[in-house]
């Protein structure tokens, strides 16, 4: 692998893992924010529609932004019944097929089905449904991340297949 190719992976995977490590603090905020909703609800009979719909929308970004960092951790969920016992050689095969196969397709179709959906949203200005929710630009920003996930996801596939391409090469 090239230089040029190694600086290019490293970068993504640095991008990746600053994207899903702020991911990792949402968690945290939609504890709070739940208590927040929780003591104003039953202690002083008040409530914000908004502030429980971006509980919601935050575990959705946590999922999404967090995607391709557990992917460049090999965290990811996956049969490991077989290639836990395989040699580094055959877990880059596997790795490189899966990416090819089965990761960048999936990221093609998720993008391209998800793109008119997120510019509707911007088109309309999309608001909460909700009285007193999420207004606008919220939803729209939201949405957008429908599509950031499939390129940081492509982005991480790609680094993958390069690092699976050097161990392929290095025997």
């Amino acid at each position: 692998m090239t230089r040029a190719l190694e600086r290019f992976a490293a970068r993504v995977d640095r991008l990746n893992a600053v994207i899903g490590r702020t991911a990792g603090w949402l968690p945290v905020a939609m504890v709070v924010i739940t208590c927040v909703v929780v003591v104003a609800r039953y202690f002083f009979d008040a409530g914000w529609i908004w502030l429980q719909e971006s509980v919601t929308w935050m575990h959705a970004l946590v999922f999404m932004l967090a995607a391709a960092w557990t992917l460049g951790l090999d965290e990811q969920v996956r049969v490991d019944v077989f290639y836990r016992d395989m040699s580094a050689r055959r877990r880059a095969w596997v790795d490189l097929l899966g990416v090819l196969v089965f990761l960048l397709p999936l990221c093609a179709f998720l993008a391209s089905k998800s793109l008119d959906f997120v510019i509707q949203s911007w088109k309309i200005g999309e608001t909460s449904r909700e009285p007193g929710g999420l207004p606008y630009p919220f939803i729209p920003l939201q949405k957008s991340v429908i599509l950031l996930m499939p390129v940081a996801l492509t982005l991480q596939g790609l680094s993958l297949f390069l690092k699976s391409l050097r161990t392929l090469r290095e025997r």
